[in-house]
């Protein structure tokens, strides 16, 4: 509250020199802060160029170690794993998810061997990767089914876990999946496997790049609406996190990032629970393009990220995360 006014009270006294600044600045961001996506491509010693992602590469699971090297010594927690699933791999029902040899377990048990516990390893619990028509779900009599596609994701989470993932981040936004999946994980004595929820994921315009990544883009059928939440709603999020965190989630998602900051800000406020925000694709690019073309500078992205900690996201997902030692110099 103000208890004073202009000319005694002259506000721009604290902003005249950059150590007046950086004393009473009241956020900051350091590697801690950053998960960094990782996509990953069958075949050897490939490092391949998404076309749609400035500076955005798929690696082969024989070269991921260039990219963990790095994130490990810019001191980022965690890294993401993302497969693109050969075409001849798809089907109906995502069968290639359970796959103990699919690209995914490989990369989590390569990383395991390679770099024991000094980085943290999360995996996409969801089946558009592996699906024929790119959805997330088991579609039966053209519906999205729930209670079916549970069944598998709770198999797929068990795989990861016995693969060796630290945290399973369940993206499908099925209702009821993480009580499924912290059931049979603690049932089968994963009990220190953590649970990131990707509670409030909303169907989004902002996803494009990302499903080129992933290979996605050019099977998925329809819209993802009757599963996604509706961008209209914030009232909305708020049950479906109180939702997950009874159910056992340990930390929640927030995805896309920016345009739902005001989510963000909801959350950490009403639940007091790690929150944690996607930087998705769409936004990444726009930013890139943006910079290239010189519209922008280097400097919207450190801005653009520092707007996550404003709201009160305690980590980000962000495609700029390997790039930290120049972000945020």
């Amino acid at each position: 509250m103000i208890t004073g006014k202009y000319p005694n009270l002259r506000l721009r006294r604290n902003r005249k020199q950059p150590w007046i600044r950086r004393l009473t600045q009241e956020n900051m961001l350091s590697p801690d802060d950053f998960i960094l996506p990782i996509f990953l491509i069958d075949g050897k010693n490939k490092k391949e160029k998404i076309k749609s992602m400035s500076d955005v590469y798929r690696y082969s699971i024989d070269r991921i170690g260039q990219i963990i090297d790095k994130a490990i010594k810019l001191g980022i927690p965690m890294v993401a794993l993302f497969p693109k699933t050969s075409e001849k791999l798809k089907n109906e029902i995502g069968t290639e998810a359970l796959n103990e040899k699919n690209l995914v377990c490989r990369a989590i048990v390569e990383i395991k061997k390679r770099y024991k516990n000094e980085i943290g390893i999360m995996c996409d619990v969801a089946l558009d990767p592996y699906t024929s028509h790119g959805h997330d779900g088991l579609i039966k009599s053209n519906t999205i089914v729930n209670d079916e596609t549970i069944e598998v994701l709770v198999n797929q989470s068990l795989l990861q876990a016995e693969m060796g993932c630290d945290v399973l981040a369940p993206s499908d936004m099925m209702d009821g999946r993480i009580g499924k999946i912290r059931k049979a994980l603690d049932k089968e004595n994963f009990k220190q496997v953590q649970i990131l929820s990707y509670a409030a994921k909303y169907a989004s315009s902002f996803y494009g790049p990302f499903r080129d990544a992933v290979g996605s883009n050019k099977f998925l059928k329809g819209d993802k609406k009757t599963y996604q939440m509706d961008f209209r709603n914030s009232d909305e999020a708020l049950r479906e996190i109180a939702l997950d965190i009874k159910e056992g989630a340990d930390m929640v998602m927030v995805k896309p990032g920016m345009p739902y900051l005001d989510i963000i800000k909801g959350i950490k406020d009403k639940f007091k629970i790690p929150v944690f925000a996607y930087q998705v694709s769409g936004e990444y690019s726009l930013l890139a393009t943006a910079i290239e073309k010189k519209i922008l500078n280097k400097d919207a992205v450190y801005e653009s990220l520092m707007a996550f900690k404003r709201a009160g996201a305690n980590a980000i997902v962000s495609y700029y995360a390997d790039r930290l030692d120049k972000i945020l110099k």
